[in-house]
């Protein structure tokens, strides 16, 4: 892997660091407190501002300050005008925005397309602090308030839209967000390196123009420079004889995943009605891949073609590994969008760095007594690792923190801890978690760093843990057992998802779990039982779980402990038929679990399920237009169909899962007895069963003279079908 300079190695240049402030300035009056008469660069960020580090501005914030500069920070601006983007006057170097910690519409919209009503990263939870596509606004405010300050554009959003992606509120494909946002550079992982670089070249007196070659970052250009290697993704060699096109992708040293690619009798490939470039690699026998450059399909293309848009997804995961990938370019009209190849991840000194900064761990002062939910919920919680190798595919982790886990030092963690039991304030003596994006995959990784740089395999983990990674659970029980002995420390949890696939290779992590780090429950995700789904998904089968859950419950006895295990699961996944929502339900009957919540599946930006979502093809696969197809679940009926097959024990939803098994041919499942999924009949109501509509219509009254009555001013609701006979979907029909 290449290497990196460390973050804390880079000179200051002319910007004077006085210190740490106790907060990032957010008015001028601030700034004066501080003696600012400017501010080098200012942070626009869509979340109330809490200066904690498992919120991303409050790092980068602190970060550029720890490098010598002045940072000022603009939170949840009205995006109506600019005039909140001038508050703090204009930025020697850049604006850096960011739409917050979750992407704007996932932020805003359930995964039924409905309205929030709240926002956990809003003080007091208000909803509608932040515009729909933030990143959008922002950047178009900064550009209005300042026409020659750069505009640097961050965070979750703008990693997850980079490339021309899949909008799930807007049922189609839209551009990069850096050709709508019109930014200079968008920064796409964790941004620590690429954000001190662009800092202290322009503070240089770089152009931002000339900010080319630096790692997790695109910018647009109008062509291919000179001295770079143009590779089409779609057809990579037909030298004299056609023979089979092998998968490029595939790891060559993986001889059975060869095979397999060299056994498959597909003659279509993805590229069959593609209008596309034929390169001839006859006098490159072996290409410099730091002079590579994939093309994927354009914009236009995958706009108008799912499978080359299911395609170009494949070829963008599989150029994710720090260590072997390219860089690739995607054009949009005139122009291409060129993205360089993933940041490289930080050492565990560099780790040990950023987590150490001086975070005053509490939101900003300007919000007095209001509650930011998101923060109520991490406070006393340490963030010990990054990144995730599992690569489930509708999840955005990897999309972006990358695959390869970056861990931080035991001190480090300690000392976060001692602080937290120190300075925050209304720390009664409990952790409430030790984690990260996965709870246990501290300190794992491949036990070969040269086969680590050449991998290209989506997942660690699946179809089964790979041979080559060390999944040694050692450094964490160590952890786990001095964090334990700190003096005013009476409790660590662990909160974060747990891998359990993972955790059965060590028992002896698994006993130190359970007898001391679950409060009583302790949340898992099998997500499903069945294969379809599971495959489509990346998941471990139901069977590995029920290896966890013995050892959970022999550990639990051990330790004179009653304690539950709480499984979730998703509904509506790509690849899920009715059949396995009711073989679900018929599964968590017979283990006695009963669902309060219920996930559905949420097609986020970038993801891989989600490209099977919108294309119907399997992107794990070699994707062509006769290749495998993936049954969506798109319909707003079913979609409340599998979400009910979850939840079949409440009585609310027995009239439609009655009709479906009716359907499905499985009415013996319809009876009176433990053995049957739900009962013939429906539970008395005080009054009689009444329509929701009913309910909330004006009880009938007496009209006065001339009144025309209606169904909101006493006129009595109209019958409709539902009491004159069988309608199909016992008038649950879908809203518009």
């Amino acid at each position: 892997m290449p290497a990196a300079r460390p973050l804390f190695d880079h000179p200051r240049y002319w910007a004077e660091c006085f210190g740490p402030a106790p907060f990032l300035p957010m008015t001028r009056a601030e700034m004066d407190q501080l003696g600012w008469d400017s501010c080098d660069i200012i942070i626009v960020t869509g979340d109330s501002y809490v200066d904690h580090p498992s919120f991303g501005m409050a790092i980068i914030g602190r970060l550029l300050e720890a490098q010598g500069f002045r940072v000022g920070m603009i939170s949840q601006p009205d995006w109506h005008s600019k005039d909140d983007f001038m508050q703090l006057g204009k930025p020697n170097l850049f604006f850096g925005v960011a739409a917050g910690n979750m992407d704007s519409m996932i932020n805003r919209y359930t995964a039924d397309r409905k309205i929030r009503s709240d926002d956990a990263y809003t003080a007091g939870g208000k909803a509608g602090k932040r515009p729909d596509r933030a990143s959008l606004s922002y950047c178009q405010r900064c550009r209005e308030a300042y026409k020659d300050v750069p505009v640097i554009l961050g965070g979750i959003e703008a990693s997850l839209r980079r490339i021309a992606h899949y909008d799930y509120w807007q049922d189609k494909v839209r551009p990069s967000l850096l050709i709508n946002t019109k930014a200079d550079i968008l920064i796409y992982g964790n941004a620590e390196r690429a954000v001190v670089e662009v800092a202290h070249r322009l503070s240089r007196g770089e152009s931002v123009a000339s900010m080319t070659d630096i790692r997790g970052t695109a910018f647009i250009r109008k062509d291919t420079p000179e001295g770079w290697f143009e590779l089409d993704s779609t057809r990579v060699d037909r030298p004299g004889k056609i023979d089979k096109i092998i998968n490029p992708y595939v790891n060559t040293q993986d001889t059975a995943a060869c095979a397999v690619e060299q056994g498959k009798d597909e003659a279509s490939d993805v590229t069959a009605d593609a209008d596309v470039q034929v390169v001839e690699l006859l006098h490159h026998p072996r290409l410099e891949r730091d002079r590579t450059v994939i093309r994927l399909p354009s914009y236009e293309k995958v706009r108008n073609d799912p499978v080359l848009y299911a395609h170009a997804n494949r070829v963008l995961h599989l150029e994710t590994n720090p260590g072997n990938a390219r860089a690739l370019v995607q054009r949009h009209g005139d122009r291409d969008v060129w993205f360089n190849p993933p940041p490289i991840p930080l050492s565990t000194e560099e780790m040990d760095y950023v987590f150490g900064l001086p975070y005053a761990r509490i939101p900003h002062p300007a919000y007095g007594d209001a509650k930011i939910p998101a923060y109520d919920m991490i406070r006393f919680s340490v963030n010990i690792m990054r990144g995730c190798f599992g690569g489930c595919t509708f999840c955005s982790i990897t999309e972006h923190e990358g695959r390869i886990i970056q861990s931080r030092s035991h001190e480090s963690i300690i000392n976060e801890i001692e602080e937290i039991r120190d300075k925050v304030p209304g720390f009664t003596g409990t952790i409430s978690d030790l984690g990260g994006p996965t709870a246990n995959m501290y300190r794992l990784a491949c036990k070969s760093p040269e086969i680590e740089a050449s991998c290209r395999k989506p997942s660690c983990v699946w179809p089964g843990v790979c041979d080559n990674l060390n999944t040694d659970h050692s450094s964490l029980v160590g952890l786990y057992r001095k964090a334990r002995e700190l003096p005013g420390v009476k409790r660590i949890l662990i909160a974060s998802g747990l891998r359990y696939d993972l955790a059965v290779r060590s028992p002896e992590y698994v006993k130190e779990l359970v007898s001391h780090h679950v409060g009583g429950y302790l949340k898992i995700a099998p997500e499903h039982t069945e294969e379809g789904p599971l495959s489509k998904m990346m998941k471990p089968g139901i069977g590995t779980y029920d290896t966890f859950k013995k050892m959970f419950e022999k550990y639990s006895k051990e330790a004179g402990k009653e304690q539950y295990l709480i499984p979730y699961f998703i509904a509506a996944h790509p690849g899920t038929t009715d059949e396995d929502m009711m073989n679900l339900a018929l599964w968590l009957k017979r283990s006695g679990f009963r669902a309060d919540q219920v996930q559905a599946f949420y097609p986020s930006p970038m993801a891989t399920a989600t490209a099977m979502y919108h294309s119907g093809k399997n992107p794990l696969r070699k994707v062509g237009y006769k290749t495998e197809e993936v049954g969506i679940v798109k319909g707003e009926k079913q979609r409340r169909l599998h979400k009910a097959f979850l939840r079949y024990h409440d009585s609310k939803n027995w009239p439609l899962l009655r009709e479906a098994l009716k359907e499905m041919g499985r009415a013996d499942l319809i009876g009176n007895s433990k053995q049957h999924l739900i009962p013939t009949f429906q539970p008395a109501i005080e009054g009689g069963y009444q329509s929701p509509r009913r309910k909330q219509s004006t009880k009938p009254g007496n009209p006065k003279a001339g009144q025309i009555l209606t169904q909101h001013t006493g006129l009595p609701p109209r019958e409709t079908g539902a009491g004159k006979g069988k309608r199909r979907g016992g008038g649950n029909r879908p809203q518009r």
